[in-house]
């Protein structure tokens, strides 16, 4: 008798939650077709975590930290490449495009930042600053994390309008 070869295939394993079925896929089709088809659309960058954005337009305070120096140049939800010299920042929340004034409360430092990223994912933290950022308002590399207000200056809107922010009128907001 011959000996006969198997094929290698590559398999990876993917969860669709729908009447609970677990669906393996190969990689070139679906062992369920209909199944893999309603799994869980590609993640939307543009959207929040949650889905919902924050169009409100007021304040919040909560934990900053800032982006690791490994995350330089990768590609942020914007898609641009996140440059730690920049005054960019990361929320769950507030909408891409969003530019805040972030004051940090122990110091009385702020700066204004643009929300180009998603994150952070850290549970009771609001927002990563850039490295740059970070120094502005007086986060370390020793202490990594601050409680910071957050306080948006001009939040876009998805009909393609902008809202003014409650710092829309500090005249320290405008000063980039």
């Amino acid at each position: 008798m011959p000996k006969m070869h198997l094929p290698r295939l590559r398999v990876a394993f993917a969860t669709a939650w729908s009447a609970s079925a677990l669906v393996l896929v190969t990689g070139v089709q679906a062992a369920t077709p209909a199944a893999a088809q309603t799994a869980s659309p590609a993640h939307n960058a543009s959207a929040p975590a949650n889905g919902k954005p924050d169009l409100t337009g007021r304040n919040r305070v909560g934990k900053a930290s800032f982006y690791a120096r490994k995350f330089s140049g990768r590609k942020m939800a914007d898609g641009n490449p996140m440059d730690p010299h920049r005054d960019n920042a990361a929320s769950k929340t507030l909408p891409l495009g969003t530019t805040a004034k972030v004051t940090n409360l122990a110091t009385g430092q702020s700066a204004v930042v643009t929300i180009q990223d998603r994150g952070p994912y850290v549970p009771g933290r609001i927002v990563d600053l850039s490295p740059s950022t970070a120094h502005k308002v007086g986060i370390t590399p020793q202490n990594g994390v601050a409680t910071v207000e957050v306080a948006p200056i001009a939040v876009p809107l998805p009909d393609g309008s902008v809202k003014p922010g409650v710092a829309a009128q500090d005249p320290k907001a405008d000063a980039r």
